[in-house]
């Protein structure tokens, strides 16, 4: 079996057995081959790896400078690659099972403030040069901000889901897991305007003959809806209009920016956790650190004892 054989048949496994993300398998595809390339230049192949051969590897990816959180995401896949070959039999041992990866530091979220967040809602209102456009923006943005949703699963809602004036919002996150997210009633007042205009537009080109759309947000693309890209290119632009420094926005700010000023409300850490989708407790505790160095800082700058 070839390496690149090899690694399609690792990422077949984890799509239908795992349930991995586009993203995820995209990932891990880049790493493994970036590692299949390093083995095959020194006469090596995946099959055949020893532990010696993957140290190797981690070291030559330290020397070209890469960040101890990219070496520890391409351990991570060619430990998921090595345990595959084992519980598939292609191998008798599982050469990655002891070795220990770089140690990612904890970053804090990058986040915004709440006058931030409502002069890129704001912006997202007036922006585009036509009323469809503007509407169709507002909307975005408002679920963005009332949802904490991931930009993927924003932009890939099916339009079924926001049928009937709905109070809450399902959506399929990582893995096909779903949830249930509440709307506040600025994002379901966006949401019915957005409605009105997008049937409207469906209809439109139904009567030209053309098909309507499953998407809340269509599209003309291959993906059937707007694209990630295309949405972050808008987030840029609505902070250059509010501004905003556009290199602090993205929609993954503002994700940090829900789950933050949720935090400052009062809400519970557990709730937060069902909204953002997190499979774990801990991924939702870094909000908490974010709340500790805000408070520390206003301590430090404002106290009158805090000094020069």
């Amino acid at each position: 079996m070839t390496d690149a054989g090899l690694i399609e048949r690792f990422l077949e496994a984890q799509a239908a057995e795992r349930g991995a993300a586009l993203n995820s398998l995209l990932a891990y595809r880049r790493d493994l081959t970036a590692f299949a390339d390093h083995l095959a230049a020194a006469g090596g192949a995946l099959l055949a790896v020893d532990k010696p051969a993957i140290e190797r590897f981690l070291v030559a990816c330290e020397a070209e400078g890469l960040a101890a959180s990219t070496r520890a995401r391409r351990l991570s896949a060619i430990r998921g690659l090595t345990r595959f070959m084992h519980e598939e039999g292609l191998r008798p041992d599982d050469p990655a099972i002891k070795l220990r990866g770089p140690t990612k530091p904890k970053a804090l979220p990058k986040t915004l403030s709440e006058a931030e967040v409502e002069a890129l809602l704001a912006a997202a209102g007036t922006t585009a040069p036509s009323e469809e456009g503007r509407l169709r923006d507002s909307c975005l943005m408002q679920l963005l901000y009332a949802t904490g949703m991931r930009v993927t699963e924003l932009v890939s809602l099916p339009v079924s889901a926001a049928r009937g004036d709905p109070r809450m919002l399902l959506v399929r996150g990582k893995g096909g897991k779903e949830r249930m997210v509440p709307l506040s009633a600025q994002a379901r007042a966006a949401l019915a305007a957005w409605l009105r205009a997008r049937d409207a537009a469906d209809d439109a080109a139904r009567a030209e003959g053309r098909p309507g759309s499953a998407r809340l947000f269509p599209s003309r693309g291959k993906a059937g809806h707007v694209t990630r890209a295309w949405f972050h290119g808008r987030l840029k632009t609505f902070a250059a209009r509010a501004g905003v420094e556009p290199s602090k926005v993205s929609p993954h700010v503002l994700r940090h920016a829900f789950a933050t000023h949720l935090l400052q409300g009062g809400a519970d850490l557990r709730a937060i956790q069902a909204m953002l989708g997190h499979a774990d407790i801990s991924t939702t505790e870094i909000y908490t650190h974010v709340l500790e160095s805000r408070l520390r800082d206003l301590v430090l700058t404002h106290h009158p004892l805090a000094g020069p």
